[in-house]
């Protein structure tokens, strides 16, 4: 084998162990189908965090779960297309499709269609992010800004600073204001 061909395949191995994540799809998780989609500007310049305010789950199957619970009530309470999340994030360590990457999502009202909404599942006025969810989610955010979903010079808010919330809770909250990218 040839020096440049290993050096290629070392190469791709080590993009691949930065930005290679797993994602939880809908169709793992039992999601439906959207009604309608709205497709998303590329280069995003915002990421709003959010926590779902209900049950916390720690295992996929617990997860999964909650992620039905949430499409249904958007969907068939709410009245929308489809999960308000582009993202969530369980305790069990997983990320899990939402509207996904490329589509407006309805989370944060005027600030859809220019951000990425990140959703921690659980209520994080009870409970603390574990240190699995953070890692997941700086993790997502780099793949977004490495596939050109997202702006490399983002902003990152938690919902309580575009909306009337106590979303994403204050443990949440003190927690991402950690991150590089918050912004007061």
């Amino acid at each position: 084998m040839s020096k440049l061909l290993v050096f290629a395949l070392i190469a791709l191995f080590c993009v691949h162990e930065i930005y290679g994540i797993t994602i939880i799809s809908k169709a793992q998780w039992g999601g439906k189908a959207a009604k309608s989609k709205t497709t998303a500007n590329r280069n995003l310049g915002y990421v709003v965090i959010h926590h779902s305010a209900g049950a916390y789950c720690s295992t996929m199957d617990a997860c999964k779960q909650q992620m039905r619970n949430m499409q249904a009530y958007h969907m068939n309470d709410l009245g929308w297309a489809d999960i308000g999340y582009n993202f969530g994030i369980g305790a069990d360590g997983n990320i899990y499709e939402g509207r996904g990457f490329g589509l407006v999502g309805a989370h944060a009202t005027n600030w859809n269609s220019k951000a990425l909404g990140i959703m921690f599942i659980g209520n994080y006025n009870n409970n603390k992010p574990t240190a699995a969810q953070v890692s997941k989610a700086k993790e997502l955010i780099a793949y977004g800004v490495s596939q050109g979903y997202l702006s490399s010079n983002y902003v990152l808010y938690g919902h309580r600073q575009v909306g009337s919330t106590e979303c994403p809770g204050t443990n949440l909250y003190n927690e991402i204001k950690k991150w590089p990218k918050w912004k007061a």
